[in-house]
């Protein structure tokens, strides 16, 4: 393959393919998809991997991304993080199978223990709030009274404003609160003007900017990482599963 099968929109959709539903359901994109095509992990895209590895990249997941969504009209950039965890799902699951390795702690004696877990079947969250048609959410700020429009992080964005606090001069406290809200925030009281709702973002009262955090993480579909486990004592123990180095561990290992 040439080396321009890595950009957005794949043109040839006759690849091994499946059809994976995103938590969103589309919501906050202009396309609206609620599915989306996503390519099989494939010996070519070892070679992919390795560079990345080789490279010293930590940004596996948006070159993962890249080389498997099948979809011309929706960037990796412009999805949010848990749609992404659906596809990295199912490029695992497809690949090397559903056991997670996870560690837990057993309620009756304190002690850890190793247990599998499977991530053949993941629910999605419900959620009480809809976006509206542009894909933003529409409140009122309980302390200002302000009114807001406001939408969830892409993963990008995400990746982006970290970045950036890991480039902040280590004597000083990025601003990662008031970075993050200037992504949510899309109009303020009316105002829709980048400048000026940066202004007041760093006036606006930490209730005001609490809720807005806490209702972008109870209304953003996503799906539900939690499994129920037995510990040795025969305790119940409920744990979640996360994107952490056990779950990449396959791909680094291909």
């Amino acid at each position: 393959m040439e080396a321009n099968v890595y950009e957005y929109g794949q043109k040839d959709f006759n690849l091994p393919h499946d059809i994976i539903q995103l938590p969103s359901g589309g919501v906050f994109y202009k396309s609206k998809k609620k599915a989306v095509k996503v390519g099989y992990l494939t010996a070519n895209d070892e070679n992919l991997l390795v560079n990345v590895i080789r490279k010293n990249d930590i940004n596996i997941i948006m070159s993962l991304i890249r080389a498997k969504l099948y979809e011309h009209d929706l960037k990796p950039e412009e999805l949010i993080e848990s749609d992404i965890e659906a596809i990295l799902l199912f490029l695992r699951n497809t690949s090397f199978g559903t056991e997670y390795n996870i560690t837990a702690k057993d309620p009756k004696t304190k002690e850890s223990f190793e247990t599998i877990v499977s991530l053949e079947s993941m629910n999605f969250k419900q959620v009480e709030h809809k976006p509206n048609d542009e894909g933003y959410f529409e409140v009122t700020l309980p302390r200002s009274g302000y009114s807001a429009k406001i939408r969830p992080l892409t993963y990008s964005e995400t990746i982006e404003l970290q970045g950036l606090a890991d480039k902040y001069p280590k004597e000083r406290n990025a601003p990662l609160v008031t970075w993050t809200l200037n992504k949510h925030i899309i109009e303020l009281n009316g105002v829709t003007d980048r400048s000026r709702i940066a202004t007041m973002v760093d006036n606006l009262l930490i209730n005001d900017s609490k809720f807005i955090r806490s209702f972008l993480n109870k209304n953003t579909p996503s799906l539900d990482f939690k499994k129920e486990v037995i510990a040795p004592s025969g305790e119940s123990v409920t744990v979640d599963v996360t994107f952490g180095v056990e779950f990449f561990r396959p791909f680094f290992e291909l």
